[in-house]
């Protein structure tokens, strides 16, 4: 599988290619953008700043971008929370998109988006801060009315980027449940 894997708002981190290596020894081929042009941040807030710096369009344009040359063999859209909602925004408008896994983040979903049968598979903590039961549960909502097949795994008790060993989220047990998951639904891709 082709799979185009986005880091979170700390940047293209440790974590980031440690799960592409994981991703690429189960034998898919694996791409992992760096939107933030190597910078990388210690805590949520820095890097929501420089987020905020870098614009959601020139976010979405460098993405774009980056999966352009890949997109015409069917790609799966991955993502860490930040990387999770841009990767979807680029699976919900790619036709030719094999499937989106998205790790600890979801995104808006336009009213008129479809996309019949993709196959979507969440992760994500029970309770996130970031990803709450009301919006988690609208979100499911409309995903199914775009017509994706959407499965979706909360792990209760783990910190939001719960599949980051350098970060105070690390849950190793939730994190080892989360890509024994995540590669068996790849294989049925």
């Amino acid at each position: 599988m082709n799979i185009m894997l986005f880091h979170s708002t700390f940047g293209l981190r440790p974590a980031v290619l440690q799960a592409a290596d994981r991703l690429r020894s189960a034998g898919h081929e694996v791409w992992t953008p760096d939107l933030f042009e190597g910078r990388t941040f210690e805590s949520v807030e820095e890097g929501m700043e420089h987020k905020e710096k870098i614009g959601k369009e020139e976010l979405l344009k460098r993405a774009v971008l980056a999966a352009a040359p890949y997109s015409e063999r069917g790609l799966v859209y991955a993502g860490f929370s930040l990387g999770a909602s841009i990767a979807q925004t680029l699976a919900l408008g790619d036709d030719k998109a094999r499937g989106l896994l998205l790790l600890h983040g979801t995104s808006d979903i336009a009213p008129d988006v479809t996309a019949d049968d993709l196959p979507v598979q969440l992760h994500v903590a029970e309770p996130d801060p970031f990803e709450t039961d009301d919006w988690l549960s609208a979100w499911y909502l409309q995903m199914g009315r775009t017509g994706a097949d959407v499965e979706v795994y909360r792990y209760a008790g783990a910190g939001h980027l719960y599949t980051d060993p350098d970060l105070p989220d690390y849950d190793e047990e939730a994190a080892e449940a989360t890509w024994r998951v995540a590669l068996g639904f790849l294989e049925t891709l």
